[in-house]
């Protein structure tokens, strides 16, 4: 099995002791290729490139760091996934100007990064305001019209990042977040996507009050990638934030249960803690001590 790691870092993007005048400086010189190298070293392969670094380090993703980045390929065997920004895009909204912009930024992003030939382009197809609209309390048919809308503006960005990016729908992974499941099931369908299991999100109940392995066997046949992590999960009928992306072990995820289905599906994507590094080395020896026979 293949484990890695984000490079979404941010005690590394940024150390905080760092005063202000230092911050600035690592900021502006942030050198990306040297960041994924060290991940590499601590045996994290592939590596998940954030495409929201851009936001504020916009050297991330231009030509040069992006040279350097099929070098460090080249020289380490190292290999890249990358997620597209979700920070600001909201790809589903119902108004027209922020949603193709949101598109753009993703557009953008892969066009930067397809030199590095990622294995997958993640994607979350809706964004804060759908799930804020997908949490608000409302009568039930206005509820789901409402939804239907955000599915509708998601759709219509699915159909403008693939014909003007080019790339094969099932290179594009559609992730389980915090909108019903069946909607998600249903885009990734009419496009014929992939599909990137989050795991601490659909043990929080993000996607709905959903069986975990339920939600894994429906994923399975366009399953691409997986984000793991660990989540404890809520009573019935609540979520509660802030509890996933937690260290394997600490949640109620049944690692071992999970990576042998996987195994017994031949699964062989990539495998992303989307963890601090300590947090993920950590999670390795929880897996090492389930299941020693999956850690290369």
């Amino acid at each position: 099995m293949r484990f890695g790691i984000m490079a979404m870092q941010m005690d590394q993007l940024i150390p905080s002791t760092l005063n202000p005048e230092e911050m600035v400086t690592t900021i502006t010189t942030f050198d990306h290729a040297a960041l994924v190298r060290r991940l590499h070293k601590h045996g994290f392969n592939p590596i998940e490139l954030g495409g929201d670094l851009a936001m504020f380090m916009p050297q991330t993703f231009a030509p040069p760091a992006i040279e350097r980045l099929i070098a460090l390929k080249a020289e380490t065997g190292v290999t890249y996934t990358v997620h597209l920004p979700l920070w600001s895009v909201e790809p589903s909204t119902p108004l027209t100007p922020v949603r193709r912009g949101s598109t753009q930024a993703m557009i953008d992003c892969v066009r930067a990064t397809v030199p590095l030939g990622p294995e997958v382009y993640v994607l979350h197809a809706t964004g804060a305001l759908a799930a804020e609209f997908y949490r608000m309390r409302l009568p039930e048919k206005g509820h789901a019209l409402i939804l239907r809308q955000f599915q509708a503006g998601a759709i219509e960005s699915l159909t403008t990042l693939l014909a003007e990016t080019g790339i094969p729908s099932r290179q594009l992974a559609i992730e389980t977040i915090e909108f019903p499941f069946e909607l998600t099931m249903e885009m990734a369908e009419r496009f014929d996507l992939s599909l990137c299991l989050d795991t601490g999100h659909v043990l929080a109940g993000f996607p709905g009050e959903l069986d975990f392995f339920d939600v894994v066997e429906a994923c399975l046949p366009r399953l691409a990638e997986i984000h793991l992590h660990d989540a404890p999960i809520p009573d019935k009928g609540t979520v509660v934030y802030g509890t996933d992306h937690s260290p394997l072990g600490t949640g109620d995820l049944d690692t071992a249960r999970l990576l042998d289905r996987l195994v017994n599906a031949g699964f062989d994507g990539p495998i992303i803690f989307e963890l601090k590094v300590e947090q993920a080395l950590a999670s390795l020896d929880v897996i090492r001590a389930l299941r020693p026979q999956f850690i290369s």
